[in-house]
């Protein structure tokens, strides 16, 4: 498949828990298959030579589920980052997890910031993780940076304030996906999608696997991209 240098794929990992649902198993559940599916993802995007992988794990928002959900979550990310730390640096994987990490536990947040340590220097596949973000709260989180270093108006340019975005350094989204049969893009790279092409599926999350990830490339493929133009 043919793709742009430095090609960025945002995904919206929506349908865990109808997944756990529907096979007769709850929402945590639902939640663990599609953990498990994160490692195929990233895999295969490295072989059709994805340069930029932005998942959406958890959401300002899903603060509001039941604190079994919740709890669950919390649980399987732990345990994501201890079982795949190995294969991650192995891989050349650089992690970073954008979003506001200051609301996760003392060890939830040391976790993260060690696999982002060790993985710095990698330069293969840029997996940002977004682990309690919003698109809303990461501007105002940017436009509070930019204010305290005393910026001028007449200074302020979309460079700059791209630069104090959670993902300074990545590309703009080029194609976002979402699972589940949902249409919309539920506060997500709100700043970095403003040109992406968006593709909805009806497949679940934890049913989304290497054909269905070429399906929406090959939609990417057949549009054309005009930015503003005739």
């Amino acid at each position: 498949m043919q793709l742009p240098d430095n090609f960025h794929i945002a995904v919206i990992m929506d349908g865990n828990g109808r997944w756990g649902e529907i096979h007769k198993k709850n929402r945590v559940a639902g939640h663990e298959a599609g953990m498990n599916r994160v490692g195929e993802l990233f895999d295969e995007s490295t072989k059709l030579g994805i340069r930029h992988l932005t998942l959406f794990a958890f959401s300002t928002e899903n603060w509001k589920r039941s604190s079994f959900e919740v709890n669950g979550l919390m649980r399987i990310f732990r345990e994501y980052i201890k079982r795949e730390s190995a294969k991650i640096l192995g891989e050349n994987v650089r992690v970073k997890f954008i979003g506001d990490k200051a609301a996760f536990s003392k060890d939830l947040i040391a976790m993260m910031i060690s696999l982002e340590d060790q993985t710095k220097e990698n330069t293969g596949l840029q997996l940002n993780v977004a682990m309690n973000y919003g698109g809303h709260d990461e501007i105002l989180r940017a436009t509070r940076k930019l204010l305290a270093q005393n910026i001028a108006p007449e200074d302020l340019t979309k460079e700059l304030f791209e630069n104090a975005l959670d993902t300074a350094g990545t590309p703009p989204v080029d194609l976002l996906v979402r699972t589940s049969g949902e249409q919309r893009i539920s506060n997500f790279l709100l700043w970095q999608a403003a040109y992406a092409e968006l593709y909805f599926t009806d497949t679940l999350w934890p049913d989304f696997d290497a054909n269905e990830l070429k399906k929406s490339i090959a939609y990417y493929n057949e549009r054309t991209r005009r930015f503003g133009g005739n």
